[in-house]
């Protein structure tokens, strides 16, 4: 096992009985090792100094880099970040989103309604005459989709 499963392992083990999870990883040819987790209530900046204080010890102790030529970031992925798993989207659900597409670069923007393996079920506004519209789209179909900030007056 490398470096970098060994790491991803210890950290899913030690997330594994929270509301946590491991969105994704990036790891560069300096080592520099950045973790992007979320949460189903969200990740508080505690929670995400706390595991990186222990990942940092685990390194330590277990020698991995023994020059401690490394660094070490864990962190949310951010809000501009595209949802990548099933959880982002229920976690999600009831805010507003905006859908590219990957087929003639259609986009959809609406409220998640409901998420399940296959797809997404967002309530886009609509005309007056029309009113809202509630759409299912495939995972499979879509380039990306991103959370959309909404300000309340």
């Amino acid at each position: 096992m490398n470096i970098e499963e060994t790491l991803i392992n210890w950290l899913n083990d030690f997330i594994k009985d929270t509301d946590l999870f491991l969105i994704s990883h990036k790891v560069t040819p300096t080592n520099n090792y950045k973790f992007y987790i979320d949460g189903d209530t969200g990740f508080a900046l505690d929670r995400s100094i706390e595991i990186n204080r222990k990942m940092r010890r685990f390194i330590e102790d277990e020698g991995i880099y023994p020059d401690g030529n490394f660094s070490l970031e864990v962190s949310s992925p951010g809000v501009d970040e595209p949802l990548k798993m099933l959880r982002q989207y229920k976690k999600n659900i009831g805010r507003m989103v905006l859908i590219e597409m990957i087929e003639d670069e259609q986009e959809h923007e609406g409220r998640i309604m409901a998420a399940n393996e296959e797809t997404v079920t967002i309530e886009k506004k609509g005309t007056k005459k029309q009113g809202k519209q509630t759409i299912d789209i495939n995972y499979t179909d879509m380039k990306q989709a991103t959370i959309q900030i909404e300000f309340k007056k």
